[in-house]
């Protein structure tokens, strides 16, 4: 009986050295697959990479160009809102002559002459004379 249960623990025994053979072999398969996966990834990383440092010195090259743009670009925001504040002024005392002569009329019309010396006012700010053309006599 000792000999027959001996017999049975080894079957038992190379079934079970088969079965871990097997495994095994799996085992390194999925470990080779793996490994092969890592090295596929990490080269397609590096050119990622490299792609990715090309892009950005593109990237901060633009930027610069486009700082350097808005900087040249910002004396003429600038001057634009001096004309606007200067347009408004122009308006705001247009306005308050027009007003000075509407309360001065004492009951008569006077649009029309208060229409002329605006005009005339208005002329001063708008016209600018050619002092070199006067100074210079005509040929």
């Amino acid at each position: 009986m000792g000999n027959i249960a001996l017999l049975i623990i080894a079957i038992a025994f190379a079934i079970l050295v088969i079965f871990l053979v097997i495994v095994l072999h799996k085992v390194s398969k999925v470990v080779e697959e793996a490994n092969r996966t890592v090295k596929l990834v990490s080269s397609d990383v590096d050119v990622l990479l490299h792609q990715a440092d090309d892009i950005m010195a593109k990237a901060n090259t633009l930027l610069e160009d486009v700082n350097g743009k808005v900087a040249t670009i910002d004396p003429l925001f600038t001057a634009v809102a001096d004309l606007s504040v200067s347009v408004s002024d122009i308006n705001t005392s247009s306005r308050n002559l027009v007003g000075r002569f509407n309360r001065s009329s004492t009951g008569r019309k006077t649009s029309a002459a208060s229409a002329v010396v605006l005009a005339k006012t208005a002329k001063k700010f708008f016209v600018k004379k050619d002092k070199k053309a006067a100074k210079q006599p005509s040929q």
